[in-house]
């Protein structure tokens, strides 16, 4: 361990930073400048929206800080039912567990849906908690290529010749998170359907922003095995959920370890996630899609920053991956823009492939106007 610390360069080494909100998409740093957040995943600002953080003190003041055990010791509180309640109908899935966290419940999924017999074909760039899923699980791995059907149906018609009743389950996300690109799901759903494959979608980054309402762009896929969300992104709250249909779920409740030897959700973040899905109903009631705006801002960043001369980042949701390639570029931009009072975090390997370092651009509902001309000009030519 100490050999392996002491070969890690030093453009690969991680730090853990202080930082204290300081207004709306504002940061400050221990003794710093106020920054302005372009590294967050609080895609709506409702971690700091009135009703959010009124229903969660409320809950607070009610329920107590934490749930004090798990769901099926004593840890289960009528706000845990009212939100599992609200999001089944909400993604017209047949039911909900919640879970504390995102990895959690996505360790949870892969067990549900896989095991050691089972052969799992997962996207080349699939997030690291459904790999730990797998390795939990016992199943095989194969991995295809990032969002392409044709490598997936290659593998699929493979794995059926080698194996006709091998139990298969692919594993894909709905938006990146470190490549801003979405995934073909109505054609990995056809393909799955076609060989007889479970599908499970990651939907952390894409519910509250993408799809028909924000309900992500799962939303409408029929045959989907499991559907994995988070409320630490769009929701501007803390912990997770799955959604599936009774069988599934039920199967979780009674055999998943990762739901039943964990303290519950806390009370408070659940009646925050709850306020927060009823903000983006309302906005759905008055017409408005609340991703809507930020869409459309991310589509000027984007052409903007390929005016500036930079590479176009690549997707259309609200993450912009700022391509570099090198560690030390990267790390080098991070502080160049901190020096201009924006903050945005260098990700490099293993997060990324080596030499594909970049700079993590996130939009947020709330950025104030002049943000993007503060980014080119502190940014210069590439």
């Amino acid at each position: 361990m100490r050999q392996g610390l002491a070969a890690l360069p030093q453009e690969r080494q991680r730090r853990l930073r202080s930082l204290q909100p300081s207004g709306p998409a504002s940061l400050r740093a221990a003794e710093g400048p106020t920054l302005l957040d372009l590294a967050s995943n609080d895609y709506l600002g409702l971690s700091r929206h009135p009703a959010v953080r009124n229903a969660a003190a409320a809950e607070l003041e009610n329920s107590g800080l934490g749930a004090g055990a798990s769901r099926l010791v004593s840890g289960s509180r009528p706000v845990h039912h009212r939100l599992e309640a609200a999001l089944a109908a909400w993604l017209g899935r047949e039911r909900v567990l919640l879970f504390p966290s995102g990895f959690q419940a996505n360790l949870a999924a892969v067990a549900a849906l896989s095991d050691r017999h089972s052969l799992v074909l997962a996207d080349r760039l699939i997030h690291h908690s459904l790999l730990a899923g797998v390795g939990v699980s016992g199943a095989r791995l194969q991995r295809f290529a990032h969002n392409d059907p044709a490598d997936l149906e290659r593998r699929l018609q493979a794995a059926r010749r080698e194996h006709p009743g091998r139990r298969l389950l692919v594993l894909s996300e709905s938006l990146y998170s470190m490549e801003g690109t979405s995934a073909p799901l109505q054609a990995f759903s056809a393909l799955c359907q076609q060989h007889r494959a479970a599908l499970l979608v990651d939907e952390a980054h894409a519910l509250g922003v993408l799809g028909p309402g924000g309900r992500g762009l799962a939303h409408g896929l029929g045959d989907l095995a499991l559907l994995s969300g988070t409320f630490g992104k769009a929701f501007g709250s803390g912990g997770a959920f799955l959604a599936g249909d009774e069988l599934v779920i039920e199967w979780l409740l009674q055999h998943g370890g990762a739901f039943r030897y964990t303290t519950a959700l806390a009370p408070p973040l659940a009646a925050g996630a709850l306020a927060a899905l009823h903000w983006i109903q309302s906005q759905e009631q008055q017409g408005q899609h609340p991703g809507t705006a930020l869409l459309a801002r991310a589509d000027r960043w984007r052409d903007a920053l390929a005016r500036a001369g930079w590479p176009r980042p690549a997707g259309s949701g609200p993450i912009l991956p700022l391509l570099v390639g090198d560690d030390g570029r990267a790390l080098a931009l991070q502080q160049q823009l901190e020096q201009a009072g924006l903050l945005s975090v260098a990700i490099r390997p293993p997060t990324v492939p080596p030499g594909r370092a970049r700079l993590r651009l996130v939009l947020r509902h709330d950025l104030p106007a002049g943000s993007l001309e503060r980014l080119i000009q502190a940014l210069g030519r590439p």
